[in-house]
């Protein structure tokens, strides 16, 4: 677009009433909107949640190769009343006097366990970094995607107020048609036929500005649930649109978004989990080897045994410094491999589900980069064509007004030119706001949320 067409369209924004200044602080701008609901947005506080769940995925994953090391402080006590029975030593019998016996002992105890050589539990920690990678990447795939629909919402609360503006302006010049049409009928200037036409038009002004009013408030509502407040708080909205001059580089376009692109940087990273996963669930199938130990410090025992007969009491304690055990275990779950071909046929299945969706986004790119470009394209000739007919129109009217002023032209005609006008202005409304949506889609394609 030339400095005069970009002159044009300022002027053509002061005939449309739209401010070309800055906007007062209430005024709720595209990039409050997107700020709001990249803050409450229930999209992106779900995709933070799912990346708090691969965090602990991934801990989890740490769990099954890291040692694990637990200490206790273990106490028993045990009571005996009235033991009795008899020996028998080169078989002579001999009988124990009844007795009462007990005893207490106190154990601290440091043990540990670790999955020395599980190539299952390395793959599943490869899985689970990739998920939580995965995972942060859609957060920000989300943001973007949040930020795409706000700001297109936005600008159809924009359109629908600034088509608000135009039917306004259309009942007021129908209802100021319909008196002069009346006042011409009574001293018999015009047929009874012009009177009606001109009676429906107003009441047809009227049902579409009444209709754009209630666009306005279902566009707001509509809004601000993306945003995720209360409509009522949702404040004015900045209607300013002013068209800018972009142009766009198809390859490298694409060339930034195949390497920015979030959703394909987790789609990546979702399937090289699925990869370890299956992988892991292959090494099920093999036999692994684990070791464990554990020390006890400072084992007391207290003892105290009560001869019932003589009524003499026996104590005494034990203590044992250090007591140390370990062992190493080769295990094979020989007795579960239809658990294992299960978890192996379900992480197939899921690796094949990432292969395809990232295969289908990078599939998909090329053409969603050229649908970008040609709808950005699409909407700023759009805009040129509607701004040259709004300037067509207005003209016009004007030429119209003088013919119907000096009697060479009929009411109905300049009714017709009003009508022309007015379409030619919603027209442009609907052509700059297309334009600033593309734009928002741009920059969504290419790996921006702002």
């Amino acid at each position: 677009m030339t400095t005069m067409g970009l002159m044009r369209s300022f002027a053509v924004l002061a005939v449309l009433g739209m401010p070309v200044g800055s906007v007062g602080a209430a005024t709720l701008t595209a990039d409050d909107a997107v700020k709001q609901a990249l803050d409450k947005s229930g999209q992106v506080i779900g995709a933070r949640a799912g990346v708090l769940t691969a965090k602990g995925s991934l801990y989890s994953a740490y769990g099954g190769v890291l040692p694990n090391v637990s200490a206790s402080l273990s106490r028993s006590e045990s009571r005996t009343t009235n033991e009795s029975g008899s020996t028998s030593l080169l078989g002579v019998p001999e009988l124990i006097a009844p007795n009462d016996s007990k005893s207490n002992f106190t154990s601290p105890t440091v043990s540990i366990t670790w999955g020395l050589l599980t190539p299952s539990a390395w793959r599943n920690l490869s899985a689970a970094r990739q998920g939580s990678r995965a995972a942060r990447y859609e957060l920000d795939a989300t943001r973007n995607d949040v930020a795409l629909s706000v700001r297109r919402q936005f600008y159809e609360v924009v359109k629908a107020i600034k088509l608000a503006e135009v039917a306004e302006g259309s009942l007021q010049l129908s209802r100021d048609d319909e008196r002069r049409v009346k006042a011409m009928f009574e001293v018999g200037s015009v047929s009874k036929s012009d009177l009606l036409k001109a009676q429906v038009r107003s009441a047809q002004s009227e049902l579409s500005l009444l209709q754009s009013r209630h666009a306005v408030i279902v566009q707001r509502i509509e809004l601000a649930r993306q945003m995720g407040v209360d409509e009522a708080g949702l404040g004015d909205v900045d209607t300013l649109l002013t068209p800018q001059v972009l142009t766009f580089d198809e390859a490298a376009l694409l060339a930034e978004a195949g390497s920015k692109r979030p959703d394909l940087i987790a789609a990546e990273a979702s399937l090289a989990s699925a990869r370890a996963s299956h992988g892991a669930a292959r090494l099920g199938r093999l036999p692994y080897v684990t070791a464990g130990g554990s020390v006890s410090f400072n084992q007391k025992t207290n003892f105290t045994n009560t001869d019932r007969t003589s009524g003499i009491d026996l104590t005494g304690e034990t203590s044992v410094d250090r007591d140390l055990r370990a062992q190493v275990a080769v295990r094979w779950d020989i007795f579960s491999l239809a658990t294992v071909d299960a978890r192996i046929a379900s992480s197939k299945a899921a690796l094949l589900n990432a292969q395809e969706q990232r295969d289908a986004l990078r599939r998909n790119l090329a053409s969603e980069v050229r649908q970008a470009i040609l709808a950005h394209r699409e909407a700023t000739e759009s805009q040129v064509a509607a701004q040259r007919g709004l300037e067509s129109a207005t003209e016009n009217l004007k030429l119209t007004q003088e013919k119907y002023n000096v009697g060479s032209a009929t009411i109905l005609e300049l009714i017709d030119a009003q009508v022309q006008l007015e379409t030619a202005k919603s027209d442009l409304v609907r052509a700059l706001a297309a334009i600033r949506v593309a734009e928002a889609q741009i920059n969504r394609v290419r790996g921006q949320s702002q």
